[in-house]
């Protein structure tokens, strides 16, 4: 079955104090393009993430965003450097003392005093985390990969029902090319009929070349069959596709030739009739293609 491109998908994990909640969301692209977004304590993991992710989807603009929750979700503390604190203070009260200064040093000044506070890093043992972060990270894969598969089941379904409606829309040009290409035969033998009568020269050789120029301007036999062709290798396509087999270019491109061959039969039209069925084949064309922009 093939998968679509668009997914989402969320798990959360628990490991000790820390909780880890990952998302992840997919969307179409022309090849496999991940970006991750995850707490700085744990960007030393990140290549694991990717290559589980990447390994995973093999199309599509993928996002991967991690949380860090819980208790120990803190990635950061204030230190106070005291000795620092108290020779701040010392030196105020001998400023004072000297000068006659008035006033003190509060609290909330002497945290603005360069050295007193900085803020350091906590320390988070990715080890640890590597192991339940994955988990969590194949947990949200596997919801994304149940949506993306849910909705290529329904892409699935709507091409196959177009494809038919394209097969018919191609008998029904073949027939009405055929009947096109008779009357054109006949009135040109009708019309060289009528110049010999007016002039009595008698042009065999110039009435069948008319005649067989006439068929080969409004034949589209050929266009027709590479047409059916084109819509069995999709059909195949659909049919043998593995799990978690990327068949998106290849539908993309036999749409691609769907379309070239029903423009010629659109050129070759020599009436309405053909013309308009052609047209109705380049909807059902465009449909399809829509479609598949979609398809991993």
């Amino acid at each position: 079955m093939i998968r679509s491109m668009t997914g989402f998908g969320r798990a959360s994990v628990e490991a000790g104090d820390v909780s880890l909640t990952v998302e992840i969301r997919t969307v179409n692209h022309r090849h496999a393009d991940l970006s991750v977004r995850m707490p700085r304590a744990l960007t030393g993991l990140e290549p694991a993430v990717r290559k589980t992710t990447v390994g995973t989807i093999a199309r599509g603009k993928i996002d991967c965003s991690v949380q860090l929750g819980g208790e120990g979700k803190a990635s950061s503390a204030v230190e106070i450097d005291w000795p620092l604190a108290e020779r701040y203070a010392a030196f105020a009260g001998e400023w004072a003392e000297r000068t006659g200064a008035s006033g003190s040093l509060d609290a909330s000044v002497m945290l603005t005093l360069p050295g007193v506070a900085r803020v350091v890093e906590r320390a988070i043992d990715e080890d640890e985390l590597r192991e339940p972060l994955l988990r969590c990270v194949s947990d949200a894969l596997s919801e994304a990969l149940r949506m993306r598969e849910a909705e290529g089941a329904e892409i699935d379904s709507d091409c196959r029902k177009r494809l038919a409606t394209i097969e018919e829309l191609a008998g029904e040009v073949e027939r009405s090319a055929a009947e096109v290409t008779t009357r054109a035969q006949h009135r040109l033998r009708a019309r060289m009929a009528q110049l010999q009568e007016e002039t009595g020269i008698v042009d065999d050789a110039r009435l069948h070349h008319e005649v067989a120029l006439a068929a080969d301007r409004l034949d589209v036999t050929e266009e027709v069959v590479r047409l059916r062709s084109h819509v069995e290798q999709f059909r195949s396509a659909l049919d043998g596709v593995q799990s978690g087999e990327s068949v998106g270019r290849r539908l993309d491109f036999l749409v691609q030739e769907m379309v070239r061959e029903s423009n010629t039969i659109g050129s070759k039209a020599g009436e309405a009739s053909v013309a308009h069925r052609a047209v109705d084949l380049k909807t059902e064309l465009e449909r399809v293609r829509e479609q598949v922009q979609n398809v991993e």
